[in-house]
């Protein structure tokens, strides 16, 4: 059963391109409710962390290099069918294959630099998410 929380991040690249506020808006549009916020900055070892799953990859390095390279807005989002929704919403991983009008295709500049993370499923939002925020039974 699919739940109604979702994780999402605001990439380096899209906070160093001034676009928080435009992709803020996307999402409170398309009727997501954000339930947790803030700006912040991954350290290396913290990317490393975050992407622990993807270790055994050749792209790991540099993954974790450009997570910690700038800021980033990690958010908690609450809707009915929140992943389904949210990922819908972002658009494909690749923004030259993202639908129209997707936050990817708006925003992301590549593959690699592709404006915004959003969890692939219930468990990893649920992970995900507290990664970064604790307490939310309180929200």
């Amino acid at each position: 059963m699919a739940t109604n929380r979702t994780f999402t991040m605001i990439k380096p690249d899209a906070v160093a391109n001034g676009h928080i506020g435009a992709i803020i808006n996307k999402i409170t549009e398309a009727g997501f409710k954000i339930i947790a916020m803030k700006y912040t900055h991954l350290s290396n070892e913290k990317a490393g962390e975050f992407y622990e799953v993807h270790k055994s990859r050749p792209f790991y390095n540099d993954l974790v290099s450009y997570m910690s390279k700038g800021n980033i807005v990690p958010m908690i989002l609450e809707k009915d069918n929140a992943v389904e929704d949210f990922r819908k919403l972002i658009g494909a991983t690749d923004p030259s294959k993202a639908e129209q009008g997707t936050i990817r295709n708006l925003y992301a500049k590549s593959i690699d630099a592709n404006a915004i993370h959003g969890s692939d499923s219930d468990d990893n939002a649920a992970i995900e998410g507290s990664f970064f925020f604790s307490m939310l039974e309180r929200f």
